[in-house]
């Protein structure tokens, strides 16, 4: 397969990685094009791979992973955070922004588990040759991932007033 028909089969679906790996559209764009760009120069090895889409999954993954690396030196970690994420006003756009949030707050490899796991469909073996750890680690990282989305979760809702009634007013 030529770079030009990958790109064109198979872009679209590591945008919508990227961004769920991110929770950045902008910056999942930027590290799709930063990606692709440098599998561009050395696609005849790529493409002689077995599997050559998992092996530039696996060049998002570490690209997200040092991108966060390298701009936690450079930037001050208040900005690294995610700025806000805009409050829908409907529940379930709500719901959702409030999730996206709190994945945003997890750990990078915990962040990176996840989307393997809950976006790509894969499993803990193909996650631990993606992030190049054994399938014990990924399975850590998911359980206290999902454990601290849990608790956070749960807090959230514990920590809304309650409505006012007849009676309390």
């Amino acid at each position: 397969m030529i770079f030009t028909e990958y790109v064109a089969e198979h872009q679209r679906g590591l945008l919508r990685f990227a961004t769920a790996l991110t929770t950045d559209e902008a910056l999942g764009e930027d590290i799709v094009q930063d990606v692709l760009a440098r599998a561009y120069a050395k696609w005849d090895a790529i493409s002689a791979l077995d599997r050559p889409h998992a092996y530039v999954r696996r060049m998002i993954v570490n690209e997200y992973l040092s991108w966060r690396r390298r701009w936690a030196r450079i930037t001050p970690y208040a900005d690294v955070e995610p700025a806000g994420i805009e409050v829908d006003h409907a529940a379930q756009h709500a719901d959702r922004s409030a999730l996206m949030a709190e994945i945003a707050r997890l750990p990078r490899k915990q962040r990176a588990v996840l989307a393997l796991r809950f976006y790509e469909g894969m499993s803990d073996p193909e996650i631990a040759e993606t992030l190049g750890c054994t399938s014990g680690t990924v399975r850590g990282y998911a359980s206290r991932a999902l454990a601290r989305l849990r608790v956070q979760i749960t807090e959230d809702c514990l920590s809304v007033p309650p409505r006012l009634t007849e009676e309390s007013a």
